[in-house]
């Protein structure tokens, strides 16, 4: 049996930057578009080109009056112009470029998404170092704009099988993502200056989030966010501690009776162990071990839920667990053995069907990939596996419901086999695919206009401007905002 082989951007948990420890997970960067970019490889003329190439075939199937596509195919080619060094792109040029891309956020209906889409925007610019004024000038105020759309999102808009769950949960994921925009832009102080505390009200969004799972979910990144600001104080120190708060309403979980539920069968432990694991990062980035103790021992907790999730499940959790363990200081403590845990977890690779379902075992195989890129396992990864994974597309034709949120796995794959220099299985002709290509395949399999898979497309569109952004130079693989936080309890 034969292993992959690619060029690493990592060789273990210490190569990991601040924000690739913060934001480490595909749910985060493919669902929610923040931290986009991760591992920068330098300008690749074949990358830029197989980026492109997608993006005509999504032009020539998505009308364009779905603005988020042409929103990131418009980012995507500003992105790959600037970092290509063979093209004189002058400021001119991207002010020139900017216009369009700001014309399509704005085009974009759905508040959330237009959020989603211009906080995209200003993380691109903070990552190739450009010229925030053109942004911020006496024609607009686009950071502003973005920052007050947040308003606009209403509660429980989301139609999915966990309606009447997440109240305010697309909101505070949007506050998120545009306040981490504004810190790379350099703009924090926007956030807590002037007439509103756009932070005070965003911590007030957690208890508007019924759910214990989507509190806590949504809540650890923007408690991370925030801890990463700098705004420690309006966490933790004021008359109220929100971490200790989200923490209190996990435990309440079996109490308030609001379960996730999952588009396949998940075990009940998996719906608590998820938010619980996210909120474990949300304490490394805090830097305060107490919290580990609040109400009881949250790492002899997060065990237990490990042991009780079934092997597939554990191959999505593995990653969350061990990234939030490393940042806490406590990885040799509680995975004594870590190249026989991610030898456990990868035990599924030979196992699981990439094909049967597009949840539960579709994006199984992108985590157990990402797993073992980041704990330097990549032995653990198989040829034979990725073929079989780049060729399980089809199967999800069993179901409307697989069959519709195909792009969901394929955006995970699409991304992870970009980081780990596998990203030329899927652009080349195949026999599975009737001698196209797996990209060429699953774009011309999408509905007509691309309406039955919805924002679905939207994490495509993620891959493909993460996708692009790393092409970027090296030297900018993380802006100054991450490169100054340190993870204090590592110390």
């Amino acid at each position: 049996m034969t292993s992959a082989s690619p060029a690493l951007p990592v060789a273990g948990l210490d190569d990991l930057t601040t924000e690739s420890r913060m934001i480490a997970t595909p749910w985060s960067r493919m669902v929610r578009g923040i931290g986009l970019g991760q591992y920068p490889i330098g300008y690749d003329p074949v990358a830029a080109e197989r980026i492109r190439h997608t993006f005509d075939l999504l032009a020539a199937k998505v009308p364009p009056a779905n603005s988020y596509t042409l929103f990131s195919r418009l980012l995507a080619d500003l992105v790959l112009n600037v970092a290509n060094p063979a093209t004189d792109f002058s400021r001119v040029d991207v002010g020139a470029a900017v216009g369009s891309i700001v014309d399509a956020v704005r085009s974009e209906e759905n508040p959330y998404y237009r959020v989603t889409a211009g906080s995209i925007l200003m993380d691109a610019f903070a990552k190739l170092g450009l010229d925030h004024k053109l942004l911020v000038n006496e024609w607009m105020d686009f950071p502003a704009e973005i920052l007050a759309a947040t308003d606009q999102i209403r509660p429980d808009r989301i139609k999915d099988e966990n309606s009447g769950r997440h109240g305010d949960y697309e909101r505070l994921s949007a506050c998120t993502a545009v306040f981490l925009a504004l810190g790379q832009l350099g703009l924090t102080d926007r956030l807590v200056t002037g007439e509103r505390d756009h932070v005070r009200e965003a911590l007030g969004l957690l208890e508007r989030i019924p759910a214990p799972f989507f509190r806590g979910r949504g809540g650890s990144m923007l408690l991370s966010v925030l801890f990463l600001l700098g705004y420690d104080r309006y966490v933790s120190d004021g008359p109220r501690d929100y971490l200790k708060e989200v923490l209190d309403h996990l435990d309440r979980a079996d109490e308030l009776n609001l379960p996730p539920a999952f588009p396949q069968p998940m075990t009940e432990a998996f719906g608590k162990i998820y938010p619980l694991l996210t909120m474990l990062n949300a304490i490394a980035m805090s830097g305060r071990a107490e919290y580990l103790t609040h109400g009881k021992d949250r790492l002899a907790e997060a065990k237990e839920l490990l042991g009780r999730i079934d092997p597939v499940e554990r191959t999505h959790m593995a990653l969350y667990y061990l990234v939030a363990l490393h940042n806490l200081g406590r990885l040799s403590a509680e995975v004594p053995d870590l190249d026989a845990f991610v030898e456990d977890v990868l035990g599924q690779w030979e196992h699981a069907d990439p094909g049967a379902n597009f949840f539960r075992n579709g994006i199984a195989y992108p985590y157990m990939i990402e797993t073992a890129m980041v704990t330097g396992r990549t032995d653990l990864v198989t040829g034979r596996g990725l073929d079989r994974l780049v060729h399980s597309y089809p199967d999800l034709d069993r179901t409307d419901l697989d069959r519709t949120n195909r792009p969901y796995p394929f955006s995970y794959t699409l991304n992870m086999l970009g980081e780990i220099g596998e990203a030329d299985r899927l652009f080349v002709p195949s026999a599975r695919y009737g001698g196209r290509s797996a990209v060429t395949w699953v774009v011309d399999h999408l509905s007509d206009g691309g309406r039955e898979e919805g924002n679905r497309l939207y994490m495509l569109d993620h891959a493909l401007v993460s996708y692009a952004l790393r092409l970027r130079s090296r030297d900018r693989a993380e802006t100054e905002l991450f490169r100054t936080f340190r993870f204090r309890l590592t110390a």
